[in-house]
């Protein structure tokens, strides 16, 4: 469940002070910096990219860019039926809660997921928050509710009036979360995979609590048929032979946090969706944990998945791979194989997820173009 993996992750990494703000050549351009090889979002299909016929062959870091990063509402105003009760997944096991009002509404999770699906559902213009995670261009301007990471901060929250909550459990502290309630604030927690499954529940969960379920179940349709295209538009274009094995790593070096993450994680997902290898999940890895050198050393991926915050915080890939001796020794490491993207969209599993996979899949298979 998304809300018991995330917690895995806040109370491992956040408990620690982590603090995330969340062409045709066969060499990607070298870099001292993710930021000076990210590539111009393009537009042109994945089938005209000029493909390596050999994609082990390539070297050097890129980053993963999205053509558009906004996410787009739907061209007429939602149906919607107000008061409506709802089932409230919360960590204590469920409740009902009564949703009186959307006029002012806050979503809240670890990776951006709620608050851009309020906004897929056509509800962008009530929303009067952000946690750190929401960083697409629509709700920029909107001030931000959490603080220390994702850590919630209840009066910046009571601050903007909101008659609706809706998350995850993986911000919190949940209690202070709770504390809403006592407020008269509507709390709604959704629970979903953080998977192409589970993109269409989650609509499918958010709209129930705006009572739009009828917007919610096209949206979930529309969102599932677009990333199982694009899952297909990407295998048309990997390579054959041996696929690349992956692997997603977590960095925070100020911090120093440093974590694998494994199958039922979301990266999973992402690797299998680009047709490669999740070789975390196959040295028996699930959801996240800390990584050591005898895990990298084991794994030995040919590239590494990273937020673009996180291999900045360690002074770019070569800090990274001074002071990670064992990621030095893989296969991505001798061959500087990183692919970098924002850290507010390559886990961010909703309506951008078909866009977040295209991104990727040029980054990792056709980088610079």
């Amino acid at each position: 469940m998304r809300q018991r993996l995330h917690a895995s992750l806040t109370a491992g990494a956040v408990a620690l002070a982590v603090a995330v703000a969340l062409a045709g050549c066969a060499t990607a351009p070298a870099a001292s910096s993710p930021e000076a090889s990210r590539p111009a979002a393009s537009a042109v299909p994945l089938a005209e990219l000029n493909i390596p016929s050999d994609p082990h062959a390539l070297r050097g870091p890129s980053t993963a860019m999205l053509a558009d990063a906004d996410v787009l509402a739907p061209a007429t105003a939602p149906d919607q039926s107000l008061p409506a009760t709802v089932t409230s997944r919360d960590l204590a096991g469920d409740r009902e809660v009564e949703v009186r009002s959307s006029e002012r509404i806050l979503g809240l999770d670890i990776s951006g997921s709620i608050a851009a699906t309020v906004f897929g559902l056509g509800f962008g213009g009530s929303v009067v928050g952000r946690d750190i995670s929401t960083t697409f261009p629509g709700a920029a301007d909107l001030p931000v509710v959490t603080s220390g990471g994702h850590t919630v901060n209840s009066e910046a929250i009571l601050a903007l009036r909101p008659t609706l909550v809706i998350t995850d459990g993986s911000v919190g502290p949940v209690d202070v979360v709770l504390q809403l309630r006592d407020a008269g604030v509507a709390v709604v927690f959704v629970d979903t995979e953080p998977s192409i499954d589970g993109v269409g529940e989650l609509a499918r969960q958010v709209s129930a609590a705006l009572g739009a379920p009828a917007a919610g179940e096209a949206l979930a349709t529309d969102l599932v048929a677009g990333i199982t295209a694009k899952v297909d538009e990407i295998a048309g274009i990997v390579p054959p032979g041996e696929p690349l094995r992956m692997m997603f790593l977590y960095l925070r070096g100020n911090s120093g946090i440093y974590y694998l993450f494994g199958s039922e994680s979301g990266a999973d997902e992402l690797i299998n969706a680009l047709g490669g290898i999740d070789v975390a999940a196959e040295i028996g890895l699930a959801g996240m944990r800390p990584m050591t050198d005898e895990a990298m050393v084991a794994a030995n991926p040919d590239l590494i998945l990273v937020m673009t915050d996180g291999i900045e915080s360690v002074g770019g890939v070569d800090g990274l791979l001074e002071s990670k001796p064992a990621i030095a020794l893989t296969t991505a490491g001798e061959n500087r194989r990183f692919v970098d993207m924002a850290d507010g969209e390559i886990l961010a599993f909703g309506p951008r997820t078909a866009a977040v996979l295209d991104a990727l899949a040029r980054a990792v298979y056709a980088p610079g173009q």
